[in-house]
């Protein structure tokens, strides 16, 4: 059941529950809709639609619990629909922090940093801080 409520997580503000039901449409319409199935035809396309949809899914946060767990698993649904397969975000587990900021610097629509993330779990490398 998608939230009545807002919500907010260490001081950030997810969007006004009033919304959710016009977000969530538009998310369907403009990130699932343009990208799923998802077939980029180059590593860059890959990075940028799977940190643009999760970083969106992030923002809006349309349950109370599970938000970052969903927005992983439509993540590996898009990467098996890429032929690549799930990912492993063990490496963000350890890097909260840098997690965090990209999910910040998305909601100023800069989805670099996300971008960075996802590009250390694509080639096992490390973000430096």
């Amino acid at each position: 059941m998608v939230r009545t409520f807002n919500l907010s997580k260490e001081g950030f503000a997810f969007a006004s529950a009033h919304l959710l039901p016009d977000l969530l449409k538009a998310f369907e319409s403009e990130y699932l809709g343009r990208l799923t199935p998802f077939n980029p035809d180059s590593m860059g396309a890959l990075i940028r639609g799977l940190a643009e949809v999760h970083v969106e899914f992030v923002l809006i946060h349309p349950f109370r619990e599970g938000n970052g767990r969903i927005a992983r698993l439509l993540a590996d649904v898009m990467a098996c629909q890429a032929g690549i397969g799930p990912l492993d975000y063990s490496e963000w587990d350890r890097q909260r922090d840098l997690y965090f900021a990209a999910i910040r610097a998305g909601a100023v629509l800069n989805v670099t940093p996300m971008e960075d993330l996802f590009r250390q779990v694509l080639t096992g490398g490390i973000v430096d801080s």
